[in-house]
C-alpha cells in the first residue's frame, strides 16, 4: 500500500503526524505525508521528519521515499511529525498555477505547439516549447489574458480522474480541465501579478519564464 498523499487533500496543511512504514539506512517511507516529491516539473517541498531535514524526496510509482541525514534514530512503527516550509510551498503553488494558466492559454490560442519541458521552483517557473519564431510576440496577449483570469479570482477545482492510479486534474470552469498531479491553489487570485520573460534556448525551442511580481 502506497503512502497517503495528504498534500492533495489539503495543500495548505503545514504539519502532519504520520507513521514510519519502512526504513533502509537513511531512506524511509511513511503511511501518510504532506511533503511533496518532485513530479511534473514541480520541485519537492523542503521540510523535516521528526526534526530531521528531508534531504531528498523521490516519487517512485505511487510511493515516496524520503532521504534523511545519516544517524537518525527512526525505525518502523515510529510516530513522527512532518513539517514543511510553508513559504516555499506557497510560492511553488503560485508559480505552478501561473505556469498552468500560461500553458493552457498557449495551447488554446496558438497552433498547438509541443511542450518540450517545464520546471517550477520557488523562485520562477519555466515552460519550453518547440516553436518557430520569437515567442515573446505572444506576451501581450498572454499577459493580458493571464491577468484577467488571476484578477477574476476564479475557483480552482482539483480532484482524481482515476483514484486507483492516482491520476488527478485541475479545472477552472469555462477555461480548462487539465491532467495534473501538483499541489493547487483554491483560487486564481492567490497568484497575484506575474511577469513573463523570453529565453531563446535554440534549435527551434523557445522558453517562457514566469515570475511573481510580489513573491
Amino acid at each position: 500500500m502506497s503512502v497517503e498523499k495528504v498534500f492533495w487533500q489539503d495543500p495548505y496543511l503545514t504539519s502532519l503526524n504520520a507513521k514510519v512504514t519502512t526504513v533502509n539506512d537513511n531512506v524511509l517511507t511513511l503511511d501518510r505525508t504532506i511533503a511533496f516529491a518532485f513530479s511534473g516539473g514541480q520541485a519537492s517541498d523542503s521540510g523535516t521528519i521528526n526534526g530531521y531535514p528531508i534531504l531528498r524526496a523521490e516519487k517512485v510509482d505511487l510511493e515516496i521515499f524520503y532521504t534523511l541525514e545519516e544517524g537518525h534514530n527512526l525505525s518502523v512503527g515510529n510516530e513522527v511529525l512532518i513539517q514543511i516550509d510553508w513559504e516555499k510551498r506557497y510560492r511553488l503553488m503560485k508559480l505552478h498555477f501561473a505556469a498552468e494558466i500560461i500553458l493552457e492559454l498557449v495551447y488554446q490560442n496558438f497552433d498547438h505547439p509541443d511542450k518540450v519541458g517545464a520546471n517550477i521552483t520557488d523562485t520562477k517557473a519555466r515552460v519550453d516549447f518547440a516553436w518557430n519564431g520569437n515567442i515573446s510576440e505572444t506576451f501581450p496577449f498572454l499577459q493580458s489574458e493571464a491577468s484577467r483570469i488571476i484578477e477574476a479570482n476564479l475557483p480552482i477545482t482539483s480532484d482524481f480522474s482515476d483514484q486507483e492510479n492516482e491520476e488527478r486534474y485541475w479545472e477552472i470552469e469555462g477555461f480548462g480541465k487539465v491532467p495534473c498531479g501538483g499541489t493547487h491553489l483554491k483560487t486564481t487570485g492567490e497568484i497575484g501579478p506575474i511577469k513573463l520573460k523570453r529565453d531563446n534556448i535554440g534549435k527551434g525551442k523557445e522558453r517562457i519564464e514566469i515570475s511573481l511580481v510580489n513573491p
